[in-house]
């Protein structure tokens, strides 16, 4: 299937959202809860899965995503006016927005199951399981996985700033946590930070995920996970409240 041609603005700079503007009839899907404003004629409708595919090929998705824990539908936002309109989809954390391409990056991209936000119609959007199984073990995040498949434009978000680094057949190594994405032709795995002092003293974390190959790279600077953690650990209960 063909995807919808869409255009997009991306607002702000902290604390980003995704502008789409569809032509009549065009549609773009989004995670549920995603969408910030819809301009009028933009019809929206819960529906399960990315809408691609014949009736097996969907029961077989909505399967995989509920066995991960993802939410079966995905909300189609159509056109269906006779003037453009426009639709803006906000991250549900602070961070950033990353607009991907597909056409241009060999029309896959992998990226971590919470990163996906919305994407032209006609975009595959299926879970995917790492086979390494260190990977699954050691990696966090890393054992489930989200494939984004098609020719169009896909938006994804991340926490704090959001950078894409180049690899031409060379190995990158970073912060499990700070995965985000990675185009199809990347290898990806989970390996020891360094020596027993390193991986104990560091505070680098005990494991590393490492990407080789030839392809992008999508980074961000501060996880979900990693932002929770520095509130919590400043919270402090009123005095008298059960700290628990």
């Amino acid at each position: 299937m063909r995807c919808h041609q869409v255009d997009y603005q991306i607002i702000g700079h902290d604390i980003q959202m995704v502008e789409v503007e569809l032509d009549p009839k065009e549609t773009v899907i989004a995670e549920a809860g995603a969408m910030t404003y819809l301009e009028q004629d933009i019809d929206f409708e819960a529906k399960m899965g990315d809408g691609s595919g014949g009736v097996m090929d969907k029961l077989f998705g909505l399967g995989k995503r509920m066995l991960t824990g993802e939410s079966v539908f995905l909300t189609h936002f159509t056109n269906s006016g006779v003037q453009k309109r426009r639709v803006a989809f906000a991250a549900p954390f602070p961070g950033s927005i990353a607009a991907l391409n597909l056409a241009e990056l060999g029309e896959e991209v992998i990226c971590q199951k919470s990163a996906f936000l919305a994407a032209a119609f006609g975009t595959q959007v299926d879970i995917a399981f790492n086979k390494r199984l260190g990977s699954g073990f050691f990696g966090g995040e890393g054992f489930i996985l989200q494939r984004l498949r098609g020719d169009g434009m896909a938006f994804i978000h991340a926490g704090g700033t959001v950078i894409r680094k180049e690899l031409r057949n060379e190995t990158l190594r970073l912060d499990t946590g700070c995965l985000v994405a990675f185009s199809g032709d990347i290898d990806y795995n989970i390996g020891m930070s360094g020596g027993l002092k390193s991986m104990l003293f560091g505070g680098e974390g005990l494991f590393l995920a490492t990407l080789a190959g030839t392809g992008s790279v999508w980074i961000q600077s501060m996880p979900f996970s990693r932002l929770a953690e520095r509130v919590l650990s400043q919270y402090k209960p009123p005095i008298g409240q059960d700290s628990q």
